[in-house]
C-alpha cells in the first residue's frame, strides 16, 4: 500500500510536521521576547542561542543508548512532546504573571532541547515499526519534506502570530503544536516489536555506537561527509547575512523570500528522490547530490552584476540546493537504516546527530573569525571549496559502484578463427549496421 494511504504513517508524518512548524515559530518568538520585553544583553542572547544546541552535546550520545534499550519507542516520544508542551506553556503564563525573565527562557530552551534530543533518538528506530523496509526511503523523504514545509510556512506564521498575539503568547502556538503531536502519536495503532540490545552500562553502550559509526566503512563515510558539509555550511551561514546585505546589496525583504525558496526546493527534492531512488538506488543519488553541494555557495561568492541578475541567480541556485540537501539527507538516512544493525540504530543515529550538532558551533565560530581577517568573499569561496571535500569521503567509500571486471583474454594463435557462434554474432551486427 502506498505510504500516503497508510493511516499510521500519515499520523506520524503529521505529528512531526506540526511539531517542527511549532518549533519554527518559537525560533522567532522566544528571541523577540528576550529582546523586546526583557531587554536582554548580548551575552544573555548568546546564552539563549546556545541553550538550543547544548542538550545535543550533553545528552546526544546517551539518548541513542536509551533508545536502543527500549522495547517500545512511542511512549518515550509522547512523553517528550508533553514535557516540551509544558515547558513552552510556562512562557506566556510567566509573562502574564510578571515572572518572566531571560533565565526562565534559557531554562525553557534547555528543557525543550533535551526533550527534542530524546525524541529524535527514539523516532529514528521507531520508523522501522511503522514502515516496511522497501518504503523507508520514501518515508525518510516524507520527513525531510516536513522540514521543508516548516521552513517555508514557519517564519511567516511566526511573524503573523507575533504581530497579532505579541511574542510571549506566540510561544503558546509551539506548546499547542507539541500537544497536537503527542495526541497524533497516541493514535498510532501499529504494535512495536523492537528487540532491545542487552545493556552493558551507559558508557559501554555509547562506545558501541561510536565504534560502529567509525569502523563500518559506509557509516564512517557518511559521518565524515556530514561533518565536513555541516562545518563549512555553518561557517558560510555565519557570514551569509552580512555578505548578502553589505556586499551584494540584496534587499532585506528578498532575503526571506530566497530562504523560503530553499524550502520549496526541498519539497521538490523529496518528491523526486522517492522516484529516482527506486530506479537507481539511494547510493547513486547520494553520490550525485554531493557533487552539487558547493554550487550555491560558489555562485554567491562569485556573483556580480545588476540586482535583477543577482536575485535571479540566487533564486535558482537556492531552489536547486534545497532539493539537493533533501535528496542527500533522505538517502543518508535510508543508507544508515540499512547499514546499521537494528540493535545499534538508535546509537548510530545519535552519534551522527551529536557530531553534526557539535561541529555546527565550531563552524560558526570559524566562519566569523576568518571573516575578520580574510574578508567576507574569501571566506565564502573557502567554504565552497571545503564542502567540495565531502565528495572524497563518499567517492572513495564502498558506496561508489565498481566497474565490472573484465576477464583477461587468453592467448590465441593468430591463425585460429573465432568460434562459429561469435562469428555469427559479429556478422549479424555488421548486417544490422549496414
Amino acid at each position: 500500500m502506498p505510504l500516503r494511504k497508510q493511516r499510521d504513517y500519515r499520523l506520524l508524518w503529521t505529528a512531526r510536521t506540526v511539531s517542527v512548524t511549532g518549533s519554527e515559530v518559537s525560533k522567532l518568538a522566544i528571541p523577540l521576547t528576550a529582546v523586546t520585553l526583557l531587554t536582554a544583553s548580548p551575552s544573555q542572547m548568546g546564552l539563549l542561542t546556545a541553550a538550543a544546541s547544548v542538550p545535543a552535546l550533553l545528552f546526544g550520545l546517551q539518548s541513542g543508548a536509551i533508545a536502543d534499550r527500549l522495547t517500545r519507542h512511542r511512549p518515550l516520544m509522547i512523553a517528550c512532546e508533553l514535557v516540551a508542551c509544558a515547558a513552552a506553556a510556562t512562557v506566556p503564563v510567566a509573562w502574564l504573571l510578571g515572572l518572566l525573565n531571560v533565565t526562565w527562557l534559557i531554562v525553557v530552551a534547555l528543557v525543550i532541547g533535551t526533550a527534542g534530543v530524546l525524541f529524535k533518538a527514539a523516532n529514528f528506530p521507531h520508523i522501522a515499526a511503522v514502515v516496511d523496509p522497501d518504503q523507508r526511503t520514501e518515508a525518510v523523504a516524507g520527513f525531510q519534506a516536513s522540514y521543508s514545509v516548516a521552513s517555508v510556512g514557519g517564519p511567516g506564521l511566526a511573524g503573523l502570530l507575533v504581530q497579532v498575539l505579541t511574542a510571549p503568547l506566540a510561544v503558546l502556538a509551539e506548546a499547542l503544536s507539541f500537544l497536537a503531536s503527542a495526541l497524533l502519536l497516541r493514535s498510532i495503532r501499529t504494535p512495536e516489536r523492537n528487540e532491545p540490545a542487552t545493556s552493558k552500562g551507559m558508557w559501554r553502550d555509547v562506545m558501541e555506537g561510536l565504534k560502529a559509526s567509525v569502523t563500518q566503512p559506509v557509516l564512517r563515510a557518511l559521518l565524515g561527509a556530514g561533518i565536513t558539509i555541516n562545518f563549512f555550511a555553518m561557517a558560510y551561514t555565519a557570514v551569509y547575512m552580512l555578505y548578502m546585505i553589505n556586499t551584494l546589496n540584496i534587499p532585506q525583504a528578498m532575503i526571506g523570500v530566497l530562504i523560503a525558496l530553499g524550502g520549496v526546493g526541498g519539497l521538490l527534492g523529496a518528491w523526486i528522490t522517492t522516484r529516482l531512488s527506486k530506479r537507481y538506488g539511494e547510493h547513486r543519488i547520494l553520490l550525485l547530490s554531493v557533487l552539487f553541494f558547493p554550487m550555491e555557495i560558489l555562485a554567491v561568492g562569485l556573483l556580480t552584476g545588476p540586482l535583477w541578475w543577482k536575485i535571479s541567480v540566487l533564486a535558482l541556485t537556492g531552489t536547486i540546493t534545497g532539493g539537493i540537501v533533501v535528496a542527500f539527507a533522505t538517502c543518508m538516512g535510508a543508507i544508515t537504516f540499512r547499514e546499521a544493525s537494528p540493535e545499534l540504530r538508535g546509537r548510530v543515529n545519535a552519534t551522527m546527530t551529536f557530531a553534526v550538532q557539535g561541529v555546527l558551533a565550531l563552524g560558526g565560530l570559524a566562519g566569523g573569525f576568518l571573516a575578520e581577517f580574510l574578508g567576507l568573499r574569501p571566506v565564502i569561496l573557502l567554504c565552497a571549496a571545503g564542502i567540495a571535500l565531502s565528495t572524497l569521503w563518499l567517492w572513495t567509500s564502498p558506496l561508489r559502484p565498481n566497474p565490472p571486471s573484465r576477464p583477461r583474454p587468453k592467448h590465441q594463435d593468430p591463425n585460429t578463427t573465432l568460434s562459429p557462434s561469435i562469428d555469427q554474432m559479429i556478422n549479424s551486427k555488421r548486417h544490422q549496421i549496414l
